[in-house]
């Protein structure tokens, strides 16, 4: 049996056009600082273009293009 693992602090990342998977990579070393232990976000697929929100999603089998690279996403 697996462990029930805790957050101590969370953190919401809301993706957009501006703020890619690449903005929140730089993030990491500041939210673990502050004591963040995980993350959630909006959604990171396939949105209609120009989304604000990412809720809109039009390919759930496909990360959206405006947030980065799947390595940039990895």
């Amino acid at each position: 049996m697996t462990a029930l693992r805790i957050p101590a602090a969370t953190y919401r990342l809301q993706f957009h056009r501006r703020f890619r998977f690449e903005h929140a990579a730089a993030l990491v070393p500041y939210l673990d600082a502050m004591g963040i232990t995980d993350l959630y976000a909006s959604p990171i697929f396939q949105a209609r273009r120009c989304s604000s929100h990412g809720y809109d999603v039009t390919d759930p089998t496909r990360l959206n293009v405006e947030l980065g690279a799947e390595g940039n996403f990895e």
